[in-house]
């Protein structure tokens, strides 16, 4: 897709980080759109359908952790990029986020240039995920569509979750070491512990019904079916 055809969202009470955000991405051809707090970041979601939203994670009336929640649930954002800005150095709380289903987070104060890279980033990962359709003993994964059917039933994956079973599943019977894993899922400048992942491929196998990923002790994890 044409750098020109990218819609970008912004949300920050603060209006000098939302001017030069704006700024620096319509430098670069991007539409942007932004949002003072939680609440108009939700309705201007809606209506502008951005390819990738940036979250200040605190803002009034809604934080950007629960918007990011809350745009999860809704089909139309269940594969749109998620950036967080926070000037915590909390580390609890980016995990959090990330846990949430976003993809990435930037610290503040924020380097445009640094931003921009940042972005560049997502979308090259968005690009790469886009593959071929799995289908395997009744389980079918469509990156496109961004759909989980197993057995005929459908199968409702957070984004992480339905990247880190396409990962696994791309390769049946490979063991994928954990930093490989978190490089292809989360990047690799993202810094997220183990309890991440195991959290993510425990929902898997709940929604899941099946046990169709075998831990490998110390080493990462394969998926069989």
């Amino acid at each position: 897709m044409d750098i020109r055809a990218r819609k970008v969202l912004i949300a920050d009470d603060e209006p000098d980080i939302l001017e030069i955000l704006k700024y620096n991405l319509l430098k670069e051809g991007y539409q942007v759109v932004t949002a003072k707090d939680g609440d108009d970041a939700i309705e201007k979601a809606k209506m502008f359908n951005p390819d990738l939203i940036v979250l200040d994670i605190m803002m009034p009336k809604k934080n950007g952790v629960e918007v990011c929640e809350i745009l999860r649930l809704l089909p139309a954002f269940k594969s749109t990029l998620i950036l967080f800005l926070t000037a915590l150095s909390d580390e609890s709380t980016q995990i959090r986020g990330l846990e949430t289903g976003a993809d990435d987070y930037i610290n503040k104060p924020i380097s445009p240039k640094v931003f921009l890279s940042k972005i560049s980033s997502l979308f090259r990962r968005l690009n790469k995920s886009e593959g071929k359709v799995i289908a395997l003993n009744g389980l079918i994964i469509d990156p496109e569509k961004f759909i989980v059917q197993y057995n005929e039933k459908d199968i409702s994956l957070a984004k992480k979750e339905f990247e880190l079973l396409y990962l696994l599943a791309s390769k049946p019977g490979r063991v994928f070491v954990r930093n490989e894993i978190l490089s292809q899922v989360w990047g690799a400048e993202v810094i997220v512990g183990d309890r991440t992942i195991d959290v993510h491929i425990r929902k898997i196998r709940q929604k899941l019904g099946v046990d169709c990923i075998t831990t490998v002790k110390g080493v990462g994890y394969k998926f069989e079916l």
